[in-house]
């Protein structure tokens, strides 16, 4: 499986900030904020990724990620020229995702939790149709929202509602079989004039092949498009890393830890790297395994 960051948008929720630079690039606590979604699908085992923004941002991404292969990874990269839908990231990447089946992550959303790579990599496994995650918000007015039966099954998906059906909202990361291209090819733009990946998930459900897994409490959903948001994943991730003494989104770590790189090929990453707290971990993780 190959995967996807949609880093583009124009980021107007957190402008001034975004005025130069992709909100994607901005801090999020000790980090760019990219490094949280491309973290997340190195955990489900995908090495193939491909980032897409605007043409002002993207030597910017590769100037902070080059092509990946310190990480064990295949990083490619492509023009999204205006933000014309979540949807159209599957045309853009067309020739890149091939004959493979896809994930993608939106570049603002950051997950955490107890088992949440088991969960993913089983997402990873998809080998018809569309597979994407319920969460439970108390706003769901403001997002995609899910309604599902008893026994688990999609009854319906409506896009920010005024009348949620259910609390479910439906994350920033989807799985997807191959035919995701051409049921995107098949879409129209919404009123909006975007490409809705709602209306791609309608397509999947018309086909009784859209599935939906229920992240449970034990994880954490956060989307860190607006100024609160990003102050509060901030936050939460000081929180948890000052407390556990673990890092949330370390994509050095999570190479190592997946079996990308080999402890000596880490040492040599972490030799490059400033003198600071975030190299000083990385050596901390070298010694410790």
């Amino acid at each position: 499986m190959k995967g996807i960051i949609l880093a583009g948008g124009k980021g107007t929720r957190l402008f001034p900030s975004t005025k130069i630079i992709s909100k994607q690039l901005i801090p999020v606590y000790d980090k760019p904020m990219i490094y949280y979604p491309m973290s997340t699908l190195m955990e489900a085992e995908i090495k193939e990724i491909l980032i897409i923004s605007d043409n002002r941002n993207l030597n910017f991404y590769k100037e902070l990620l080059g092509n990946g292969k310190e990480l064990g990874l295949s990083l490619k990269y492509k023009v999204q020229k205006e933000p014309n839908g979540i949807a159209e990231a599957f045309l853009i990447g067309e020739e890149f995702i091939g004959k493979d089946n896809v994930a993608l992550i939106l570049g603002d959303n950051i997950f955490y939790g107890q088992e949440l790579s088991k969960t993913l990599l089983e997402a990873s496994k998809i080998k018809k149709g569309a597979l994407i995650f319920g969460y439970w918000v108390a706003n769901p007015q403001d997002y995609g929202v899910i309604e599902i039966d008893k026994n688990g099954e999609i009854l319906s998906i409506e896009e920010k509602p005024q009348n949620p059906k259910s609390n479910y909202a439906i994350p920033g990361i989807y799985f997807y079989d191959n035919d995701v291209i051409e049921l995107a090819k098949r879409l129209t733009p919404s009123k909006r004039g975007e490409l809705e990946i709602t209306d791609l998930h309608k397509e999947y459900l018309k086909k009784k092949q859209l599935k939906v897994k229920l992240l449970g409490r034990g994880v954490a959903w956060l989307d860190s498009g607006t100024h609160d948001n990003l102050l509060e994943a901030s936050m939460f991730i000081k929180t948890i890393e000052k407390r556990q003494g673990l890092k949330i989104g370390c994509i050095e770590e999570t190479a190592y830890k997946m079996g990308f790189i080999s402890k000596k090929q880490l040492r040599k990453i972490a030799n490059t790297l400033p003198q600071n707290s975030y190299s000083n971990y990385i050596k901390r993780i070298i010694n410790i395994n």
